[in-house]
């Protein structure tokens, strides 16, 4: 059964869902330098020969884990749908794509937490 909007709402807990949203943005921006780090990775590798990053790959993959864990938290504490997290996930495996989406992200569920704290502060 599809849950209205004003009930989705009203199940969110905003202080949970806070801290949650801190745990996304650190992963988001850990894994979009790891996929930098990644990047250069396979271009030193690839590209010259050069195995001074060879370890990052496995460290980056348990990293990218973290990230999937921490989306997958603020997405079900902010009763997202699947589709949209799913989304997110996946623009953590574009290189910088990572950061804009952490920043519309945060911006978007700043703005959302905000607005259910004023409307319980006005009830």
């Amino acid at each position: 059964m599809p849950v209205s909007e004003l009930d989705r709402i009203q199940l969110i807990d905003v202080p949970k869902a806070r801290t949650a949203l801190t745990f996304f943005r650190v992963m988001a921006v850990i894994v979009g330098i790891g996929l930098l780090l990644l990047v250069l990775e396979l271009i030193l590798h690839y590209g010259f020969h050069n195995e001074a990053l060879a370890w990052w790959p496995q460290p980056h993959g348990l990293l990218f884990i973290l990230y999937v864990a921490a989306t997958a938290n603020l997405g079900f504490k902010m009763r997202w749908d699947i589709p949209r997290m799913v989304g997110v996930i996946l623009a953590g495996v574009v290189p910088f794509l990572s950061f804009y989406v952490e920043h519309r992200v945060s911006g978007t569920v700043k703005r959302e937490l905000d607005g259910i704290e004023a409307r319980k502060l006005n009830a």
